[in-house]
């Protein structure tokens, strides 16, 4: 039982945006670890991660018409 509520609130979470920061965590650790060659930036913390995101769905102009 615990563990379908654990899949259950996965699902919640993912939905919702509530997991953002984790999913951008692994997508930085799986295509943007720095290598010899290149030079990669360290990760956004969480405070900055969210105040990017809120800055991309909140400027410009959001309407239809």
């Amino acid at each position: 039982m615990s563990g379908r509520i654990k899949a259950f609130w996965r699902i919640v979470r993912s939905l919702s945006g509530d997991d953002a920061y984790e999913q951008y965590l692994k997508h930085y650790t799986q295509h943007h670890q720095a290598d010899a060659e290149h030079e990669c930036q360290p990760p956004l913390s969480k405070a900055d991660f969210f105040k990017q995101w809120q800055d991309e769905k909140w400027n410009g102009i959001k309407r239809c018409c």
